[in-house]
């Protein structure tokens, strides 16, 4: 997941958004049974420093109803205060551990107080922003 989804789309936007402005993004990678949920959250800390919060989950498809034509509702797909899910810690741990380390994270993974966790992470000269 983290490889897949997470990387790419903290790339994405870093990027697209301007300095000095938080942003944030919910992404799936999923199978057939599962869906995994990643909430990614990034804002500009120091100069050449980028904060990236992240908050994942695991949304259950049961069969009996993803095949009554009634899938996980949207609530199941989004943290509070927006929706029902609830972070698996574990998960998010691992996820945001690969991404420390594909990203050169400048300390370990610190918890929040929005069951996120979070990372530094230097600014490369190719995810400059053209703010």
């Amino acid at each position: 997941m983290a490889r897949a989804v997470v990387e790419p789309t903290v790339l994405k936007l870093l990027r697209q958004y301007p300095r000095g402005r938080a942003f944030s993004t919910t992404v799936t990678f999923g199978g057939d049974d599962f869906s995994m949920c990643a909430h990614v959250r990034a804002q500009w800390a120091a100069p050449g420093q980028v904060k990236i919060a992240l908050a994942c989950w695991v949304v259950n498809k049961d069969t009996a109803r993803y095949l009554g034509d009634n899938p996980p509702v949207r609530e199941e797909m989004r943290l509070p205060p927006e929706g029902t899910a609830v972070w698996d810690e574990e998960l998010t741990s691992r996820v945001i551990g690969h991404l420390a380390t594909r990203m050169n994270a400048l300390a370990t993974a610190l918890p929040t107080t929005d069951e996120h966790l979070t990372i530094t992470v230097p600014l490369l000269p190719a995810e400059s922003p053209t703010s």
